[in-house]
């Protein structure tokens, strides 16, 4: 008994001492992700205005409020035809925002703190949110690569167009050939008790390969993507002006 009592007591303590190096670990990486990103900035984009205390202060908001997005079930939901594991959430709209404002690799930084936040929550083995954060990237790099080319409507559409595209082709070869396979040999699931899984949620899926891909994640990221552009494109229309280091200058009349 006194035994069993030790080993719970060093399970605990072991536990205790894990997170507080992940916390360092994190809050490390956390540093070194804004100062890497306010040095790419400030050497392509910076301007004799530019105010790097701002600069870094709101690209760790806006990964603030990309954590909350992507941690807080509140925030998310699930389409009836999609298997449970695949849910929506809005993460990617400030990674987006700070990215059109700021530079792609503003909003891949977003990314980057929202998935270190995650992680110690994930309920995946850390895969989901290492996914998800490749494929987010892809998503919110190439539109907002694009758009820093093409600031204008015509570059926000092309950019959204593009990145859509790209992000749902690497989503169903990622789920098809990565996520999948690397689940069933982690957690030891049979193929036809995944396959029960998919088929329960949407019985067209006849297998775990591509008519998973084609009838699961493809529209699902379809749904998701079209849902992050509208509310991404109203809320940068709406606070665009603000995100600005110096206001323009009013002309006189």
């Amino acid at each position: 008994m006194k035994e069993g009592t030790c080993a719970f007591a060093s399970l605990i303590f072991l536990e205790a001492f894990l997170m507080t190096l992940y916390s360092y670990f994190a809050l490390i990486i956390f540093t070194f992700l804004l100062i890497f990103t306010f040095r790419v900035y400030f050497l392509f984009f910076g301007k004799t205005e530019f105010n790097p205390v701002k600069f870094i202060a709101r690209v760790a908001i806006f990964g603030a409020i990309s954590s909350i997005l992507y941690v807080v079930p509140f925030f998310n939901f699930q389409l009836p035809f999609v298997p449970p594991f695949l849910s929506i959430h809005f993460d990617e709209i400030p990674a987006f925002v700070c990215g059109f404002a700021y530079g792609p690799i503003s909003g891949i930084a977003v990314l980057a703190i929202k998935t270190i936040v995650k992680l110690p929550f994930s309920s995946s083995l850390c895969v989901g949110e290492f996914g998800d954060f490749l494929l987010s990237s892809i998503y919110v790099g190439a539109a907002t690569f694009i758009y820093s080319k093409k600031r204008n409507l015509k570059g926000v559409g092309l950019g959204f167009l593009i990145s859509s595209f790209v992000q749902i082709g690497c989503a169903l070869l990622v789920n098809v050939y990565a996520l999948i396979p690397f689940y069933l040999w982690m957690l030891k699931i049979e193929p036809m008790a995944m396959l029960g899984i998919m088929n329960k949620a949407n019985p067209l899926i006849v297998d775990i390969k591509w008519s998973y891909g084609l009838l699961a994640v493809v529209p699902f990221n379809a749904i998701k993507d079209i849902l992050v552009i509208i509310i991404t494109f109203i809320v940068y229309r709406s606070i665009h002006v603000f995100l600005r280091f110096t206001p323009k200058k009013k002309t006189r009349p």
